[in-house]
């Protein structure tokens, strides 16, 4: 979904995303049931919680650096290949929830991402991306996280009429 912008490449490498610490592993994705059955099957001791109709990991324990790794991710990179979670697929766009309305913004863990203007990650949203956030929010209100504090919001949601 970001490949105009963001190389493979680049992200095969960093895989950033896919290591949390125990401030921001409420950064997880949210999977459908198909996919976290597919990764507890593939990983048997993965747990999952439900989390408004998808599934979130049960981070139970940190490794001795103090990290959780994605189960799915292995050394060639996801397991998941293209069916990642819609949350990994737009990441390092986060899609949270301040004061009523859906805004977007970006994680400035992504280096690739974050050292780029502002208005070129805003220019990109504008193409479609945005829309495509939107919608999939829409039918899926379990990938909108709660804004944390931080993380440089790009664009917020239009208003809908309430006349609509």
């Amino acid at each position: 979904m970001l490949k105009k912008i963001l190389s493979g490449k680049t992200c095969a490498e960093c895989r950033l995303c896919c290591v949390f610490d125990s401030y921001d592993v409420w950064e997880t994705p949210v999977f459908t049931k198909e996919l976290s059955e597919r990764i507890a099957e593939s990983r048997p001791g993965t747990r999952f919680v439900s989390k408004d109709g998808g599934y979130i990991f049960r981070v139970e324990e940190f490794g001795s650096d103090g990290l959780f790794r994605c189960p799915a991710l292995t050394e060639k990179g996801c397991m998941l290949g293209d069916e990642k979670p819609f949350d990994c697929r737009i990441w390092p766009y986060r899609i949270m929830e301040l004061g009523g309305r859906r805004v977007i913004a970006i994680a400035s863990i992504c280096e690739e991402l974050y050292n780029r203007p502002l208005s070129q990650l805003v220019e990109f949203l504008k193409e479609g991306l945005a829309e495509t956030i939107f919608s999939y929010a829409d039918s899926h209100p379990e990938i909108v996280k709660p804004y944390y504090e931080g993380y440089p919001i790009l664009l917020v949601e239009k208003e809908k009429n309430k006349y609509d």
